[in-house]
């Protein structure tokens, strides 16, 4: 290289370094002047930190001022066993007698959210009937035996507070087969139970040594809380619908809601030890997180295991269902143990033929089936005008015509499941059930077939659920009671029962029965049939025959059916109060059941406007 191309490439080289040196100071240097024209900030966190907040098991502490003492966590103590089983229950027939005891047991849940429940009902040759008591108890021992079917025979609507506090979320109920019991409430009395913990899955979950006898009820009793419960067959399957319980009865039942509840605060570790609750802990809260997993979940034998205890745990506590009415209740879909509409009977033919009538100058009149499309034929007064679709002219002038074409009786029908799609099985739904629908006029009566739905038998079975939660809100707002017809209709009375009772007694007790107990009875049939001054006269075999073949029903005079108790109070508002009640039912049916093959142009206002237009907003509706 010669000696000018060195001299060159070392005044390059110096050239380039100053420049980058330069650079590298004008750099620093902007830096630092932006640095002390802007406040100072912190340094954001990694993205990497910002996680999803978790609940952690350990309350958090929060940091007192030095000056303030500290709290001390909350204790409640437990009432023992012997002194929770020692409470003497009380019989409830009223709402009288309801409101007299309720706020005792709203202070008990005030303290512990946990009511011990059971129920108990008659069998018939195998059937069971109507749920006749319902038993719940608090953890200090309070505890009421609500008579059901007393409420339902007078005509009376169930305590506002027992509907609350059975539906209330942050209420535990527990018991054995609670979960199966609520089904039995839901489908007999429409009453919504929720927040249900079966014992049986804390005691697997606890792993109690002890368990030596099995799961039932008196076996828990008997391994953990050394109680003996008299499970006799007299007993269970005694007479729990009977006019008055005996004391045997009152005590059986009283026992199984307030074990149920000693066992679960017992399988909660609080029988040996106060409850203590940290500072901003509830009561709720702490009896709750022992019961993950567990709420609303039935009993299955089959999931015992590990891998059953993992899926529960994993499970949601409380079932998203639709809503029905105003509150939400478990969909009856998702019980895979028992298949819904099994024995309903299912249609043999399609219900939509999509035949079509016409008018004489052609234009389509509706769609009907095709026995009634073949009658216009035979009777002359129609013409064939197509085979497939089977369209028939009429050769008069109809008495009506559809206000325009995009109406819902133009339109052809599938033969399908409107909920779920299934194309097989199905039946007839009244969307507004039948006993309102007979009460309404005429004019909203006929041609109402846009109310008339296909529905698989589950759905249908499903549906038919959800309507008795609505019906009971329509009983509890209008004091329009439920029941079967006979039974409100017949009214029972209750001394014509007690002289029936005391007859039979007498005729089949014989010599063995006690001369107190005995003259006690004769003196209710003496009274009965003699008068006054012949009180003296002795009980004959006639009159105690007579006595017991006694009528015990008297007709009510007063009844009037809960449809159309329900129809009269919406119609005091003429005929919007009937619109508003036929949409209240579509909008229900949407809510709670949330079809997805609804026919074209079905409405939850179909006709409304016609009828407005028609018939006047005010119009006065008679019922009779």
């Amino acid at each position: 290289m010669s000696r000018q191309s060195t001299l060159t490439a070392a005044v390059a080289t110096m050239l380039g370094a100053t420049l980058g040196g330069l650079l590298l100071w004008h750099t620093i240097y902007t830096q630092k002047r932006k640095a002390l024209k802007s406040p100072k900030k912190s340094d954001p966190l990694p993205v990497e930190q910002l996680g999803p907040l978790e609940f952690s098991p350990t309350p958090v502490q929060l940091s007192q001022p030095k000056s303030a003492a500290p709290q001390t966590p909350k204790r409640i103590s437990m009432p023992s066993v012997e002194k929770l089983l020692e409470v003497p229950a009380v019989v409830v027939s009223s709402v009288e007698e309801w409101e007299e005891h309720w706020p005792s047991f709203q202070k008990d849940l005030n303290v512990f959210p946990v009511l011990g429940l059971d129920c108990e009902w008659v069998s018939i040759k195998g059937k069971a009937s109507a749920v006749s008591l319902l038993q719940i108890a608090t953890y200090s021992g309070r505890c009421m035996l609500v008579r059901l079917l007393a409420f339902r025979n007078a005509q009376l609507s169930l305590p506002k507070g027992l509907l609350q506090v059975l539906q209330d979320p942050h209420v535990l109920k527990v018991g054995v087969g609670c979960y199966e019991d609520g089904k039995r409430l839901a489908y007999d009395h429409s009453l919504a139970l929720v927040c249900v913990v079966d014992l049986r899955y804390l005691a697997l979950r606890q792993r109690y040594a002890a368990l030596n006898n099995g799961l039932s009820l008196k076996s828990l009793a008997a391994d953990l809380l050394n109680v003996t419960l008299d499970k006799s067959l007299e007993l269970r399957c005694s007479n729990w619908e009977a006019e008055h319980l005996t004391q045997q009865q009152m005590l059986y039942a009283a026992r199984d809601a307030q074990v149920s509840v000693a066992l679960f605060l017992y399988m909660l570790g609080f029988h040996s030890e106060p409850c203590l609750l940290s500072e901003g802990e509830t009561t709720y809260s702490k009896l709750a997180s022992h019961c993950h997993g567990l709420v609303d979940v039935p009993f299955r034998t089959h999931s015992e295991g590990e891998e059953g205890e993992r899926r529960r745990r994993n499970r949601r506590a409380l079932v998203d269902s639709p809503k029905s009415g105003d509150q939400q209740v478990p969909d009856p879909r998702r019980n895979k143990r028992k298949p819904l509409g099994v024995g309903y009977s299912a249609r043999k033919s399609p219900l939509y033929d999509n035949c079509f009538l016409h008018a004489p100058d052609g234009q389509p009149l509706c769609t009907c089936d095709k026995k009634k499309a073949k009658w216009y034929l035979d009777k002359g007064i129609g013409e064939l005008m197509s085979e497939e679709p089977f369209i028939v002219r009429l050769l008069f002038e109809p008495s009506g015509r559809p206000d325009s074409q995009k109406d819902y009786y133009l339109t052809a029908k599938e033969n399908l499941c409107v909920v779920c799609g299934k194309a097989e099985s199905y039946i007839r739904k009244n969307i507004v059930p039948h006993e309102y629908r007979r009460h309404f006029p005429a004019e909203m009566k006929d041609h109402n077939s846009h109310d008339i739905l296909l529905l698989c038998t589950s759905c249908h079975a499903a549906s038919n659920v959800y309507d008795g939660f609505l019906k009971q809100q329509l009983a509890d707002e209008f004091a329009a009671p439920q029941g079967c017809e006979e039974g409100v209709r017949m009214l029972e009375d209750s001394g014509r029962r007690r002289v029936r009772s005391a007859a039979r007694a007498l005729l089949s007790a014989g010599e063995s029965m006690p001369d107190s107990r005995r003259n006690e009875l004769q003196t209710i049939v003496r009274n009965f049939f003699l008068k006054e001054e012949e009180q003296d006269s002795e009980v004959t075999d006639k009159m105690l025959q007579t006595a017991a073949n006694l009528e015990t029903r008297i007709f009510n005079e007063n009844y009037v059916p809960h449809g159309l108790k329900v129809v009269r109070a919406y119609a005091e508002h003429g005929l919007q109060g009937l619109i508003d009640l036929e949409h209240r039912w579509r909008q229900h049916f949407l809510s709670s059941m949330q079809p997805s093959f609804l026919p074209p142009l079905w409405s939850v206002d179909h006709n409304h406007e016609k009828y407005l237009r028609k018939y006047v907003k005010d119009l006065v509706i008679n019922l009779n």
